[in-house]
Parts: C-alpha cells; structure tokens; sequence
C-alpha cells in the first residue's frame, strides 16, 4: 500500500491539496515591479479610483451583446449559432464562469497586470471547448528557440483544495490579450509604467487614513477668560455627552461662566490635502483613459459634458478594448478552419439599452434609412415578428428631392 501510494505521488495523482498562506502571485508581481511600484495589482485597487476605472471598463465591455458571425459569401456576414465559440457565449465558456464572467476577468486581469491568460482547451477535431482562467503572476514565459513563447503555470489560487502543479503551455494552447507591449511579446501594465502616480496617490491616502484616525478635528471650541474648577468641567462634559448622536443633533447648547462657541472651518492645510486628493482621481483616471464623470467624479462635470465624454468613454476606452479582445479571440480561439470564415462580434450599441429615447431613435433612423427591417428592430429589442415586417423601408425623402429638382 505505501508503495502505491508513492506511486500516486510520483505520476502526481492524489497529492496532498494545499493552501498557499501567501498570495504568490502578487509576490512575484512586486518583485519585477521598477522601484516606487509596489502598489500593483490587488494592492492597488485598495484605490477607489482604480478600482472604481477597472469596473467601468470591464463590466461595461462584459455587459455587451457577444454573436459569432459568419461570412456570407461577398455579401457581407451573417450570424451562427451553431459554431462552438457562439456556444461558450450561449452556455458559458467553463463551469464555473459565464461568459459576462469571464469577459469581466479578461478585461480587469489585463487592465491590473497587463496580460489576460487563459488556457483553452479544443476537443479531438480542434474545436473550442471551454476557457479556463490563469492567474497572470503565477505563470513564468520563455522564448523557444524557434521563437514560439511557452508559459510554466504555477496554479495558484486563493481557493481551500485548489491544486499547486506546474505545467507548460504552449503560445497555441493559450489566448493572451495584453496591455501595450514593450517587445511585442508579453503585455506591462499601465500601474508600472506610471510609478510616480500611483505611489504618491497610495501614501496620501495612507496619510490622510492616519489623519482622520489619530488627529483632532473638532467642528468648533468653546472659549472663556475664566477659569473652571472640577465641578464646572465635570458638569461640561455631561452637557456635551447629551448632546451628541444623531438624535440630539441641532439642539441647542446652554452655556454658563462665560462660555463662548467659536466654531471652525477647514484649515488651508486641510483644503490643500483635499485638493490634492481630487487631483490624484484626475491623475488615476487619466491613465485608464477613463473620463471622471463616469467614474464618479462630477467637480467639473455637468448634464452637458457628462453625456459627451460618457460618448467619449464608449468611443475612446472601450471601442480599442473591444478591437484587442475581437482580434485575438479570431487570432488564437477560433480554429485553423474557421478562422477565415467567422468572427466575433462584440456589439456596442448594447449601451443604449440604458437609454431608450436614443435607442428608439436609432432603430427609426436604421428603418427609415433601409438598414434594418422593423422585424429585426423588434428581435433586437426581444418581440415577436409582425406580418409584413420583413421588407426593407426606404425614406421618401430623396424621392421628393428628385421631384423637386425635376
């Protein structure tokens, strides 16, 4: 039996599952980080912009309507979903993550660390069967002599019973979607290239945390030229104890020996720190390349320039975001056989689903304008098909201009 059992342990079935009692992956992450960077990865979403930049995009990109689309022909493409790939947006691309999940990871793993791993996994005749996340710290990449990259994953995870092995996978076996490259090879996140961004803005809110924890910032004192003995200042501290909480708020305070309530305002000290804290969300979201307003921050935003730059946000930050996860599915997930054939399709207009009056606008201008049936309007927006709804619809008015011009 105990040689049995070094057997198992040999061909690696039945070791002991384990539970690092550290976070491996960010370890490595802080060690390959230049100096003034050891805020990465989790570490800096302790900031709420960052956090608040890395859930705009990526659930914003997950939150969008996924169709794999096949050429038709030369007449342009047309939608199948019956191709495996339709089937992980349909079904879920694990068992674990559906695929707003798993988009949702992609995005914000690329946008923490600069690279999205996953490992993908194809059936017998080479067809995608499902995605399986990598965590980015715990994988080490090498450049084979025929100038392939391989990728030793450490499967760390924070999950009781979740295994510890190594393996190798091959550039095939695995979609990579990276931040912008240095070498073209593997992805650098945006919070190590800006080091002198994220520290300071790091140490200020550890300032100010240990500030507001151990300072003394009454909202005003009370003042008086006469000095109070034991009883005096016993009975001081009474009153004042009465008259905090919430429910005794604005009661009026009735005073003796002639105290006076002087009450204070924000020092320039204090004016100057919040100042700065306003100019480090600025400074955070700028490199997310994601507008304040739709993170939060309205100080100079208005009814106005808040629905442009969200315009600018969906045309901006996410539209090169949604080009970079197209491609490299078409270039790593779809197989040799498909891939000239078909493709993903990420549909941004699935953002105005929040806005129907410009919604509804749209569709009017795409029938009017012969883009669209009013039967593919209302499967867009989930009716049911009405008679004589299939024909395109042209707008009368170029025929009134040639009769006019006639």
């Amino acid at each position: 039996m105990q040689m049995f059992r070094w057997l198992l342990s040999f061909l690696g079935a039945g070791s002991a599952e384990t539970r690092g009692k550290t976070d491996l992956s960010w370890e490595v992450l802080s060690q390959i980080a230049p100096p003034g960077a050891a805020y990465g990865g989790r570490l800096a979403e302790n900031l709420s912009t960052v956090l608040a930049c890395v859930n705009a995009i990526s659930t914003a990109i997950a939150s969008l309507p996924a169709e794999v689309q096949r050429r038709r022909g030369d007449s342009g493409w047309e939608t199948d979903e019956s191709h495996p790939v339709a089937q992980l947006t349909r079904d879920g691309v694990n068992e674990h993550q559906s695929w707003t999940d798993y988009i949702e990871w992609l995005v914000a793993s690329t946008l923490l660390t600069g690279n999205g791993l996953s490992e993908v996994h194809r059936d017998r005749k080479g067809q995608v069967r499902a995605l399986t996340p990598i965590m980015w710290g715990g994988v080490g990449v090498q450049q084979l002599p025929s100038g392939r990259l391989a990728f030793d994953v450490s499967e760390v995870s924070t999950i009781p019973g979740a295994s510890g092995r190594s393996r190798r996978l091959l550039e095939d076996e695995v979609l990579l979607l990276r931040d912008r490259t240095d070498d073209g090879l593997i992805g650098r996140s945006r919070l190590q290239r800006a080091p002198g961004v994220l520290q300071p803005a790091a140490d200020l809110q550890q300032f100010t945390t240990a500030m507001w924890r151990n300072g003394i910032n009454p909202s005003g004192v009370l003042e008086t030229d006469k000095v109070l003995n034991e009883q005096s200042l016993t009975n001081l501290r009474k009153s004042l104890d009465e008259l905090t909480g919430s429910r005794n708020a604005a009661r009026p305070m009735i005073l003796e020996q002639g105290l006076k309530w002087r009450a204070t305002s924000v020092s320039p000290e204090d004016a100057e720190l919040l100042d700065s804290r306003r100019f480090t969300v600025e400074e955070l979201a700028r490199i997310f390349n994601v507008p304040p307003p739709v993170i939060g921050d309205l100080s100079h935003g208005s009814f106005t320039n808040s629905e442009t730059m969200i315009r600018w946000f969906a045309q901006a930050t996410l539209s090169p975001w949604i080009a970079k996860i197209e491609h490299e599915f078409q270039r790593s997930v779809f197989g040799a056989a498909s891939r000239r054939t078909h493709r993903l399709h990420l549909d941004l207009s699935g953002l105005l689903r929040g806005d129907p009056e410009t919604r509804w606008t749209s569709h009017k201008t795409a029938v009017e304008a012969g883009i669209l049936t009013p039967n593919e309007v209302r499967d867009i927006e989930g009716w049911n098909p009405i008679e004589g709804g299939e024909s395109l619809r042209q707008s009368s008015a170029p025929q009134n201009s040639q009769a006019n011009a006639a």
